[in-house]
Parts: C-alpha cells; structure tokens; sequence
C-alpha cells in the first residue's frame, strides 16, 4: 500500500431520492480523515469513498465483525478476499503490517472491501432501512485512521486498536466464575444458583479478587424476554443476590432488555419492521423509561453485573452471521426517532443502559462491537460456546480468542465465553487446554458446571488463580488456520490439540 494517501480519494452520496441539498465535508489532520454530513431536505443512505491504487503484493488480510464472530475470522490472500471487512482491517506481508478503519463509537455503520484496486468504504448513516432525516442538522460520522507499522501482524494489530478508543470503560479487577447457561440451559432454580456459587467460593478460596456467579437466561417469568419478575423456581431475586454475597461471590444477572411481551405496552413503544410491532424501540420514551426501571430493579435486588443480550439482533431483524457490508438486510422502515443514524440511536442505547447501571459491570452480548467500546466493561467477542459439542468451543471461541485479541483492554475487556462442562459430553482434554488459554490471556474468564470432579476441580483451582495474573499472549499460526494451536505464552511456545 505504498501509493496510499488518505486525502486521495473519490466520493459519492446515496439518498433515498434524488440528492439535492446533502453535503459532505472532511477534515484532515496527520493519520485521520473525519467525514461531516449535513442534509435538510435530503434522506441521505450511504457515504461511499474509494481510493484508488495498485497494490504491489499479495497481501494477508484480516477483517473485523459488525458483533460477536461466528467461527468466521481468519486471515485471506487479498487476491482471494471478496468479503466486507467490517470497522477495520489489517494487511501484512508478515513482516510490514498496515491497518485501516474508523475510530470507535462512530455514528455511522462503516465497511470495508479491499482488494487489488485498492480501498472502498461505505458509510452507512441510515435510520433503520431508509435515509435518516437530519432537517439541516451535521453529523459527524465517522474518523478514518491509518497506521503503518514495522511489527508482525498481532503486535501491529494490538498497537492499532488502542488508537481507535481513547476512552475504554476497563473493570478494576480481573472478571471470573460462573455461568449457569451451558450446563442448564434456561432450566435453573434459586437452590442450584446458591449450589454453583458454594461451588465458585470453593474453587476461588483464598483469592482476594471474588468470583461472579452469573444467572444466565430462564430466572425471568418467560424464558428469552421480559416482563422481568422472577419465576416460581426463583422467587425471590433480592433473597437470591444476598446469599450468593454471603458466599463471598458476586451475584450476576442476564436480561434482553428489547424484547418484553407486556400487555400495556403500546405500538408506539415498538419497532415497526417488515411489517411487525415485535421488539421495544429504544427512541420512544416511555420504552426508554421501562427499560431504566428494569435495570434499576435488578441493581435494588444487589447484582452487580448486567449482562444485556441479543440487542443487534433486536435493533436491526438479524444475527451478524446474516449480514454482510449493512447492518440489517431490511429496507422501508425506520425507528420512531427518525432523525438520528442507527449508529446514534445504538449509541444512546448503551449510554442508557450504562447510565441506568451505575457502579454495575456491564457485559454485552450480540452487541455491535465498535459502538459498545468505552461503553460496557466486558464484550462477549464471539458466538456461544457449548457444555454439549466440542466443535462449538473450538470453532466459535478458540477463534475469537485469537482474531479478537487485539481488543482486548485496548476497547473493553474480551469475553470468548464459557467453559461449558455438561456431563461428559465434551472430553476434559479438550476443555481443559480451552480453561488453560483463557486463563492466561488476560480476558475474562468464566465457567459453567455445576459439578466437577476431582482432576476437574484442580485445574479449575489453578485456572483461577492463573487468572489473577499478567500474562502476554499471542496466537503464532494465524495465516492459514482459523483455530490457532500455537501460542506464545510469556516467551514460551505452547501448542493446542484443538481437533
């Protein structure tokens, strides 16, 4: 990329009419070109700049993902690379690394493509399908960054990352415990909930920096959606919070603050997409109101973690694994505020759910990563894991763990999810060298079992206080594996047997 300039480049505009009064300004300083957007009349869809240039070699490329990955991170030949590269990417001859993308918390949805000709980015600035309405206000959308480094790929990669956010939101303390998802699957009670967390207190003996024990989805009177009243096998929430405390753990709570089947919830309150009123609109007060009561319920009963869910999912009708340069493969509709980009209104949604948290950790799950930085403490990275199939842990969190990395403490603290234990449905060979990465790679950490046996047991012992750590990591087989096996690990080569 040795002809690249940043201030070179064509632009076109896309309205949802003919373009009559949208402008387009840019700001150039050393490294950064800001994109300014101004409209009245106009429903502006799409920015798209292209620059133009040869580039000399065949390069590694390496893209990021609109929310979690899905097993699909991994680096490609440029001449072999047709695919969006969501937020930023990366490019190496393995000895020279440059890196391209937009700083976090834009208010646009940017994409990438690369190839032989050269850079196209495409700035969506959309409110839900359609063009958003400014009525003659500017926005800023976004700020590209370039970099160059002379370092191998991952370090490059993790120097780059920490340029894109200047205010990441890091919890104090290292994030570990328990998840009761992946051996319960929404089938839990308030005794097995008080049962994993003696069994946390017991595994973190001794350390100073307490375990969480966090209740995943099925505690909620409808499993996957609101209202959010405890079931008959739970009761009493805040009785719950108490005595997982007086444990010596720190209670947790999942929750998918969009989707509430309420009666007295009015259309108004709800999306309007592909002809259906299903999942609460985040603009419209009075949901924004219910949303914040929810919250401040689950944070009165003493939990001290939220873990909010399938929101990109909810906002925008698919899981990322669906989408490709867009963030949503619907047209004709729009949020209630029709004034802001999707970015905005995504924005203000976890600015709300932060706010209405307080000193509660905030994890994020399906959330839209380069708009969730500096805005929750822990970001689940990639798709589930599993306490029942191997080949999920394999594919969705060995590869997320690697590719991810980078964002880790740089944008907020990575989640790569669970070690899922589950009867013996996956080998302990294989979960045991899944514990082990994680708990040297400075991310957070949890497991979900609800009992273990005694070798079990003892690496679990030693995973947490591995944990409490500093370790430097990094993945070593990266350009023709998706699933890396070697690792260096603190100056020593360790390899995985992941298959």
């Amino acid at each position: 990329m040795k002809q690249f300039l940043l201030d070179k480049f064509d632009y076109q505009v896309t309205c949802d009419e003919a373009r009559t009064d949208t402008e387009v300004t840019f700001e150039k300083t050393d490294g950064t070109l800001s994109v300014y957007l101004t409209a009245k009349a106009d429903r502006p869809q799409f920015v798209t700049l292209q620059w133009r240039f040869e580039t000399e070699e065949d390069l590694f490329v390496l893209g990021d993902i609109w929310e979690r990955s899905y097993g699909n991170l991994c680096f490609k030949r440029l001449s072999e690379n047709n695919r969006p590269l969501p937020w930023y990417f990366a490019a190496t001859n393995k000895s020279e690394t440059f890196c391209f993308g937009v700083k976090t918390q834009p208010n646009a949805f940017v994409c990438f493509f690369y190839d032989e000709n050269g850079v196209t980015a495409t700035i969506d600035c959309r409110n839900g399908g359609s063009g958003v309405k400014l009525d003659g206000r500017t926005v800023k959308l976004c700020t590209f960054v370039f970099a160059r480094y002379a370092l191998p790929p991952f370090e490059s990669l993790c120097a780059y990352c920490r340029t894109l956010c200047d205010h990441p939101l890091l919890p104090k303390e290292k994030i570990y415990g328990g998840n009761n998802w992946y051996y319960a699957y929404g089938e839990s009670s308030y005794a097995e909930n008080v049962s994993d967390a003696k069994l946390q207190a017991e595994l973190a003996e001794g350390i100073a920096n307490r375990p969480f024990m966090v209740i995943d989805d099925g505690w909620e009177l409808d499993g996957f959606l609101g209202p959010y009243e405890p079931n008959e096998k739970y009761g009493d929430m805040k009785a719950l919070a108490e005595e997982i405390k007086s444990l010596g753990v720190r209670p947790g709570i999942w929750a998918r603050l969009l989707d509430n089947q309420e009666a007295d919830i009015t259309p108004d309150m709800r999306i309007l997409r592909g002809g259906e009123r299903i999942y609460l609109d985040p603009t419209n007060k009075k949901a924004q109101a219910l949303i914040v009561s929810y919250i401040e319920k689950m944070r009165s009963w003493g939990y001290e973690l939220l873990k909010h869910d399938f929101s990109t999912y909810d906002l925008f009708g698919d899981f990322g694994k669906k989408l490709t340069d867009r963030i949503t493969n619907y047209t004709d509709w729009h949020f209630a505020d029709e004034t802001k980009t999707n970015a905005e209104i995504v924005l203000d949604f976890y600015r709300l759910i932060k706010d209405a948290c307080g000193d509660m950790l905030v994890l994020g799950c399906n959330t839209v990563s380069h708009l969730c930085a500096g805005l929750v403490h822990i970001n689940r990275t990639g798709n589930d894991t599993s306490g029942r199939e191997w080949a999920c842990t394999r594919d969705n969190g060995v590869n997320t763990l690697a590719f991810r990395l980078a964002q880790n403490n740089a944008f907020y603290m990575v989640d790569a999810d669970c070690v899922g234990i589950l009867n013996d449905n996956i080998p302990w060979e294989k979960n045991r060298q899944w514990l082990d990465v994680l708990s040297k790679s400075d991310t957070a950490l949890f497991v979900s079992c609800d009992r273990l046996n005694d070798e079990q047991k003892a690496d679990m012992i030693n995973a947490y206080r591995e944990i409490q750590k500093d370790h430097r990591i990094q993945p070593l087989d990266i350009y023709d594996n998706p699933i890396p096996s070697e690792w260096e690990i603190d100056g020593r080569i360790v390899t995985y047997q992941w298959e």
